[in-house]
């Protein structure tokens, strides 16, 4: 569970909530034609910008900010030099009976214990990497497109209800009320913009980016134990993926 993603939500959220009761209540904020216009309008751009298969995945994919975890770079680091040392103590096949929870280390550990080439091996990995940036990239770009057009929705709906109030000029006493109603569609856009798409696609690529680095250092010790290096060795190689602060108290 992420818990930045839920204070930030629940903060913003209470913030918004907190200064419109203070204001005079929640009721004047609520219309379900400006609701419509601007979320109804958001996700039918979606569908035309995006194959219904992407847009689906990218709401699963958006679970991931709420209940993703950074993964752990210095266990990662500690686990490949106990690879290491098993490797270097026994041979590259028993890496073979080593049972690993991480998908990508198997598969690289596997490939080094079968004999494959230090080339093909990192090949493989390298490719695998760049599939799941570019898996991770859509999941983003569908946020960041309802993230253009929501506000972009509220716009809209403002310009309808400003075309209704000047047709309804004749009453003066409807004015206000009139254009508090139009100016609705836009706030209900920017707070989608701002509180939820937005910041969930930049944190999908913060996500992607900690994952990328994760796998990269995980390509790195498994081509150093291929090559047979000493597990001290790959351990001082590997730390130069980390920051100083982390290097210190790993």
């Amino acid at each position: 569970m992420d818990i930045a993603t839920l204070i930030g939500l629940i903060g913003a959220m209470g913030l918004i909530a907190g200064a419109i009761f203070m204001g005079g209540g929640v009721g004047g904020f609520i219309d379900m034609p400006s609701v419509l216009i601007v979320i109804g309008g958001t996700f039918a751009v979606t569908f035309v910008m995006f194959p219904l298969k992407t847009v689906l995945s990218s709401f699963k994919v958006a679970m991931k900010t709420f209940l993703g975890s950074s993964p752990d770079p210095k266990q990662n680091i500690s686990q490949l030099v106990s690879l290491a040392e098993t490797a270097r103590k026994e041979s590259l096949v028993a890496l073979e009976k080593v049972s690993l929870d991480d998908p990508f280390m198997a598969r690289g550990v596997l490939l080094v214990a079968d004999g494959t080439d230090e080339t093909l091996v990192r090949s493989i990995m390298e490719s695998e990497i760049q599939s799941m940036i570019k898996r991770h990239r859509t999941g983003q770009n569908v946020f960041k497109g309802m993230g253009t057009f929501s506000p972009a929705f509220g716009m809209i709906g403002t310009l309808i209800g400003l075309v209704r109030m000047l047709q309804n000029l004749d009453d003066p006493s409807s004015i206000g009320p009139a254009m508090a109603v139009a100016l609705l569609t836009t706030f209900y856009g920017a707070v989608l913009a701002n509180v939820f798409f937005l910041p969930m696609a930049n944190k999908l690529a913060e996500r992607s980016q900690e994952e990328a680095h994760y796998m990269e250092i995980t390509t790195e010790g498994v081509l150093s134990i291929l090559n047979g290096e000493h597990p001290n060795i790959l351990k001082e190689k590997l730390a130069s993926y980390l920051a100083p602060n982390q290097r210190e108290s790993s």
